[in-house]
């Protein structure tokens, strides 16, 4: 049973389908009106929220610009009546986890509001309209090989696509590595710095062997190789990301030192160091990409402190890279996480923290910003707890 998802609509008066392309898993709208360039941002604007896509036939660069100008309305404040002071005894302000969960609503309705305008692409990933970009390599890199098929994708996901092959191409400057990590769509990039520092910078337990539980573009593997240790063995699940790591290793020059292997957490044996830097947030990611920053109910870090002490060698560290974000979000407890770490028999050697550099921790119109502005990086040096 052909299991593809298609997009159907009508146009000059008769029937036509097309495969439908969403990395998001998003399925494919009920309602396509085709539109050119005399549509105004306000007239798509109202299609989208009321669920009607736009499948645009009129010139690319257009399209862009019409994207942008539904965006601005999205994210234009809405119009709110004055509300007297609260009074005494009244419900308190939204709590910190309220606020983030309204935030992800937003962005999660926002994403499917610029969703809506639609463009054609032909067998081989043409775009067939006027001023539009190449985009067969950034299709083929996210898409794979074409298939012959027409297809249709919203104009913000190829968008995306063309980021991510931009991205692909120059790369991003890792300073501990003194050269670029080459992140492939779809896995997530190392824009976090601060974490590779605290690697870079913590004692090493042992030289010997190590090993990077979700090693993603792979940078970790090769921050421990660049620092010397002689083995490290990298894990992934995800094909994409074993081939983006696999890529990244090879052209840093340390195929020698790091094997990327498939794994769901921790490869077969022990090692004297064990490094994992898990999703920071516990919350269900929107889309593909995202998780890597969210981790629903905090699996993965669950998942490497109970098996941790059964992988470590005697004596040996197991490094827990973990922002304190959902602290300040009020989505999990300092107290809970050293209750796991307590429960699955380790104990906490070390701390060694550093601040975040990113921009939205500077952003006063985030909506996030207390909790962004507070935020700590750490490295959690931990060992098995003495009998």
């Amino acid at each position: 049973m052909n299991t593809t998802p298609t997009l159907a609509w009508t146009e000059e008066g008769r029937p036509v389908t097309a495969r439908w392309r969403s990395e998001a898993g998003v399925m494919p709208p009920r309602r396509v009106e085709v539109v050119d360039d005399t549509v105004t941002a306000d007239e798509a604007y109202h299609l989208a929220c009321g669920g009607t896509a736009l499948l645009y036939r009129g010139d690319y660069q257009n399209a862009r610009q019409l994207l942008q100008a539904m965006a601005r309305r999205v994210d234009r404040p809405p119009h709110r009546p004055r509300r007297k002071p609260a009074a005494k005894g009244e419900a308190a302000l939204a709590s910190p986890a309220d606020a983030f969960h309204k935030h992800r609503m937003a962005q999660a309705q926002r994403a499917r509001i610029l969703g809506m305008v639609l463009i054609p692409l032909d067998a081989d990933y043409g775009i067939p309209l006027r001023r539009a970009p190449e985009v067969r390599d950034a299709c083929t890199e996210a898409w794979g090989t074409p298939d012959a098929t027409p297809s249709v994708a919203s104009l913000r996901e190829i968008l995306g696509l063309i980021g991510a092959h931009e991205w692909r191409k120059k790369g991003v400057p890792i300073a501990p590595l003194a050269a670029s990590i080459h992140p492939w769509y779809g896995v997530y990039s190392p824009v976090r710095g601060e974490y590779l520092q605290l690697i870079d910078q913590a004692p090493l337990p042992a030289k010997t062997l190590a090993f990077d539980i979700g090693t993603g573009t792979g940078v970790i593997a090769a921050v421990l190789a660049r620092r010397g240790v002689q083995q490290v063995v990298g894990t992934e699940r995800d094909a994409r990301a074993l081939a983006c790591a696999r890529e990244n290793i090879s052209r840093l020059g340390y195929d020698r030192a790091v094997k990327i292997v498939e794994a769901d957490l921790f490869p077969e044996g022990k090692a004297p160091l064990i490094v994992c830097n898990p999703p920071w947030v516990p919350a269900k990611a929107n889309a593909p990409i995202e998780h890597a920053i969210y981790d629903p109910d905090s699996q993965m870090l669950k998942g490497f402190l109970n098996g941790l002490a059964a992988h470590l060698s005697p004596g040996g560290e197991g490094w827990l890279i973990l922002s304190d974000l959902a602290e300040h979000l009020g989505l999990r407890t300092r107290e809970t996480l050293l209750s796991w770490i307590h429960g699955a028999g380790l104990v906490v050697l070390a701390r060694h923290d550093v601040r975040p550099h990113h921009p939205k921790a500077g952003d006063a119109n985030d909506p996030l910003h207390a909790a962004r502005s507070a935020e700590v990086t750490s490295l959690w040096r931990l060992g098995v707890r003495p009998a």
